[in-house]
């Protein structure tokens, strides 16, 4: 098995211009590790990806008696005004209604604390309701155990998450004991590296972490009992609106797929990294590209036709259909606007009112979108209809409601 996967390694990074990756595979009591272009044990900027560290974190507060799951978090962060409709399970399964992201002019000054003080008591979207992907649902999830501890962050997600799994940690942005490895970005036929990390200290408990891919594989492996369970069971029961375009389903923290398999996916500039898990399995993938989820997506495939049936979320299949009616318009989430409107061949998404990517639609109310500047198929999405016609837009699991 280590030889094909060593191939098939090697062939996918130089098909999509990934200068580095690491891959560790477990099935069973066997574990396969290899690398390209990096060592096995050089960190990588994960993204996304942190957060079910952060949600670990969470939950281990949670077992400890020092975090109720369901009571308002009024009680134990009185400065964060949401909070007597929000909850910790509410952040953690991303059901929280809070906007989806921190606004760009936002800074680091006054710390955490500060700023999850400065967020309006109205949310997006009634708490419990939908699922909305939130990294600042995460943020305030982070503050939460800094508030309970008394420890910042990454001193916290490393003494009561890491420490125990024997995993070191790197993290970006801020000074990092490990090394970390630079992101690339492919302009064109040539690869650039990523001089700087876009994530603010603000967000780090959003996406700071950098690890392996073993590293990933024994937090897999160690996030068991009480609170990787709490990570993996369904906590959408009664959500009106899905994860669509992400995964099947969602726990406190960890994405739920068809088949028993759970996982969670993470981007950083010049970065793209992956996990995914069953009761017997799992995969991880680390790589120093933003061409890395294209890598994943070819390596997912091999996978499966070996007989490695891993979970996924691919776009939607089936052949383009014409636009429906309704779609044109503006829908908002927090200070972020996505404008959809009628183009000589299709839909057309803005971003800030600049042309950002062409949309395809498919049946149900679904599409995929290509971005004009990379020229690529990156996210699966839809639209949501209600009473009065289309009233939502969900694009990377954001859930952004018509404004006009």
């Amino acid at each position: 098995m280590p030889d094909p996967l060593a191939d098939d390694l090697a062939e996918l990074a130089d098909r999509h211009g990934v200068p580095g990756a690491q891959l560790g595979l477990r099935r069973g009591d066997e574990v396969v590790s290899l690398a390209v272009g990096l060592g096995r044990d050089e960190a990588v900027p994960l993204g996304s990806l942190t957060k079910p560290f952060t949600a670990a974190l969470v939950l281990a507060l949670v077992q400890d008696g020092d975090v109720d799951l369901d009571a308002p978090l009024a009680d134990q962060l009185p400065h964060f005004a949401p909070g007597a409709a929000v909850t910790a399970r509410h952040l953690l399964s991303h059901t929280s209604g809070l906007m989806s992201d921190v606004p760009a002019e936002d800074g680091p000054a006054g710390g955490r604390r500060a700023w999850v003080a400065t967020c309006p008591e109205e949310t997006v979207h009634p708490p419990g309701t939908v699922f909305s992907y939130s990294n600042v649902g995460y943020l305030v999830a982070g503050h939460l155990a800094e508030e309970i501890t008394g420890m910042e962050w990454a001193d916290a997600v490393t003494a009561i998450v890491l420490d125990p799994l024997d995993v070191r940690p790197g993290f970006v942005p801020g000074p990092s004991e490990r090394p970390v490895a630079v992101g690339h970005s492919a302009l064109g036929a040539r690869i650039v590296p990523v001089a700087e990390h876009d994530l603010t200290e603000l967000e780090a408990p959003t996406g700071a972490l950098a690890l392996s891919a073993d590293d990933l594989l024994a937090f897999v492996a160690g996030c068991r009992g009480d609170v990787g369970e709490a990570m993996r069971a369904d906590a959408l029961a009664g959500v009106e609106i899905g994860p669509y375009g992400m995964a099947d389903g969602w726990g406190l923290g960890w994405a739920r797929y068809d088949g028993g398999w759970h996982g969670h996916d993470g981007t950083g500039p010049g970065t793209s990294c992956h996990v995914r898990f069953d009761r017997d399995s799992a995969v991880a993938l680390t790589t120093v590209a933003n061409t890395g989820a294209a890598l994943w997506r070819d390596l997912v495939a091999r996978l499966r036709a070996r007989g490695f049936p891993v979970g996924d979320h691919p776009p939607p299949p089936g052949r383009a259909v014409a636009p429906p009616p309704g779609c044109a318009g503006s829908y908002a989430n927090g200070d972020a606007v996505f404008s959809v409107a009628d183009g000589p061949d299709g839909l057309v998404l803005s971003l800030d009112g600049r042309p950002h990517s062409d949309l395809t639609c498919h049946g149900g109310l679904r599409f995929t979108l290509r971005e004009r500047a990379a020229g690529r198929v990156r996210h699966a999405g839809r639209f949501v209809a209600g009473p009065d016609g289309i009233e939502h837009l969900q694009l990377t699991g954001r859930l952004a409601r018509r404004v006009r």
